[in-house]
């Protein structure tokens, strides 16, 4: 069975150009989303994905109506694939792994995609090494000054009130003030 999906970002944009290419494909059924493509959890697309079979070939007008990154797209076509579903695009001939030709350019961007992640995490490990060495204070600002984490640690170390009295005290959580006591045990007198 061919089954299509067309989908529109939003609801002033319409289908039609979609459902007409995915009818005269020949799609016995069609899912209809108005939803962008950004949202990974996508009702029709969810059930799409649940009622296709073995033997069925999946129809997309185009790769961009399906998935919004290549690794979104490569996820959906491990699925299909799982399922021995195929995957056509009316639009990009060479996006149909119903074909060896098709399954190899899916594999060669699988590739591709694993590289470009890998690239973006090393760049980024880099720009977060060099921003410390500069002096940058990674994550969330500190919510209590040096000295009140002095007197955090005076309050509860010496004075023996309890970690939640604390935490109301200085308006944290009390994990906040058991991170302060441990950094504190740690550091070197």
């Amino acid at each position: 069975m061919l089954v299509g999906y067309a989908r529109v970002s939003t609801d002033e944009q319409t289908l039609d150009v979609q459902l007409e290419h995915l009818h005269k494909a020949g799609c016995n059924f069609i899912f209809e989303e108005k939803m962008s493509g950004a949202e990974r959890q996508r009702p029709a697309l969810n059930r799409m994905l649940k009622k296709v079979k073995a033997g069925d070939v999946v129809i997309i007008h185009k790769l961009d109506r399906l998935a919004r990154s290549t690794k979104h797209l490569l996820e959906i076509a491990e699925h299909l694939q799982k399922k021995q579903t195929g995957l056509r695009s009316i639009s990009e001939p060479w996006a149909d792994t119903t074909s060896p030709a098709g399954r190899m350019i899916l594999t060669i961007f699988a590739g591709i995609a694993e590289f470009e992640r890998a690239q973006i995490r090393e760049r980024t490990a880099a720009g977060r090494r060099l921003a410390r060495q500069r002096g940058v204070q990674m994550g969330r600002p500190t919510k209590l000054t040096h000295d009140d984490t002095t007197l955090v640690c005076q309050l509860v170390m010496k004075e023996g009130l309890s970690v939640a009295h604390v935490a109301r005290r200085f308006g944290v959580h009390k994990a906040t003030v058991y991170r302060i006591l441990n950094r504190h045990q740690q550091t070197p007198a």
